[in-house]
């Protein structure tokens, strides 16, 4: 069967050896991983974040993951230590003089070269193909190459001057290595905010329990605070109150004494009290109510002015 025409097989037609390990390109693998958006394979676009793993997104593809996290969708894992957008920061990135990305390719007839970045770093100027590796600031956002941090050694961002540490420092699409100490970080980041909220609340408690106790305590005061308003209310009690008692008094003595004031009762002068000018001038024993000889009528006229 077969070998017709004088063919002749060779040995690894005939027998079947183990397959060859398929051999990733690694230029295109830097392609996928510095162009293009880990959630939704789309190409990167402003605005641009990055996660605590170093792993670029675009901001979009994020909120439309936090809203709709389906387990149906197949890139779901690779966002799935993503809580909140919190867990992301906008990074600051420099543009590429030299990119000029499909300007100069409108005819197809132009090769693209892929190696070149949108990208490069403010420091140094080295592009952020994927060559070099490069790291962002969590407290900015700030994208630098690592050789700039390691030659200019210092504790504030070189772009806008923000203070940084060393746990703010992320590698952008680092090795094996670098995702598992991002990773250790992170959760011992989000163990501290744990601990600083519960300790936050617990704090928030005792001062809602402190001021009731001490209002508790305060209340035998606060009897005796109240002494001087109740003595206060008394006194202006005491001074609107003598003229009813007066009538009081009159009346109860009027029938008992026909109408005659008791004894040591002396007559109280409106104009000598410590009323206000307004209620003085309500009375005709008041110096407006009355009128100079001029103003006063003649003695047969009968007037309620003539004293």
């Amino acid at each position: 069967m077969g070998c017709d025409g004088g063919t002749i097989p060779k040995r690894h037609e005939l027998v079947k050896g183990p397959k060859k390990v398929e051999k990733v390109d690694k230029d295109a693998e830097l392609v996928a991983l510095w162009n293009y958006c880990a959630l939704s394979q789309e190409i990167l676009r402003r605005p641009i974040v990055a996660c605590e793993l170093g792993r670029l997104y675009n901001k979009d593809a994020v909120i439309e993951f936090l809203l709709d996290k389906s387990s149906e969708k197949a890139l779901a894992k690779a966002a799935s230590h993503i809580k909140n957008i919190k867990n992301v920061t906008e990074l600051r990135l420099s543009d590429n003089p030299a990119w000029e990305g499909d300007k100069g390719n409108t005819k197809g007839d132009k090769h693209d070269d892929l190696q070149r970045a949108r990208f490069i770093c403010p420091v140094v100027g080295l592009e952020m193909n994927g060559r070099h590796r490069f790291c962002f600031l969590r407290c900015c956002g700030c994208v630098f190459s690592e050789r700039a941090l390691k030659e200019i050694r210092a504790e504030v961002c070189h772009t806008c001057g923000a203070a940084f540490q060393e746990d703010d420092v992320i590698v952008l699409n680092g090795t094996k290595e670098d995702v598992d100490t991002l990773r250790s970080r992170m959760e011992e980041r989000r163990l501290r905010a744990r601990l600083g909220k519960k300790t936050k609340k617990a704090k928030a408690a005792e001062s809602v329990s402190h001021p009731a106790a001490s209002e508790e305590s305060a209340g035998p005061s606060g009897m005796n605070t109240g002494k001087p308003e109740a003595s206060s209310l008394d006194s202006r009690e005491k001074k609107v109150g003598p003229a009813p008692r007066s009538t009081a008094n009159g009346s109860s003595s009027g029938k008992a004494g026909n109408g005659k004031p008791p004894c040591g009762a002396t007559k109280r002068s409106i104009a000598h009290s410590e009323e206000s000018e307004a209620y003085k001038s309500l009375f005709t024993t008041h110096s407006s109510a009355k009128r100079s000889k001029e103003e006063s009528a003649h003695w047969v006229t009968h007037t309620s002015y003539c004293f």
